[in-house]
């Protein structure tokens, strides 16, 4: 299973293995996930792995 690096709106660093890719273009890349910082849903865009772990 391939795992995607996000940031939260809240500037949180984490990966996740489900990062739904919905089909609403007005919403642009990022999606509502839930941060496992914020313990909250917030909008999360994917960060490109070579600059993080």
């Amino acid at each position: 299973m391939e795992r995607t690096v996000v940031r939260c709106a809240e500037g949180h660093v984490f990966s996740t293995v489900s990062f739904p890719m919905q089909q609403a273009d007005r919403l642009g890349p990022g999606r509502l996930i839930r941060c496992p910082r914020c313990a909250r849903l917030r909008h999360a865009v994917p960060v490109e792995s070579a600059k993080h772990h």
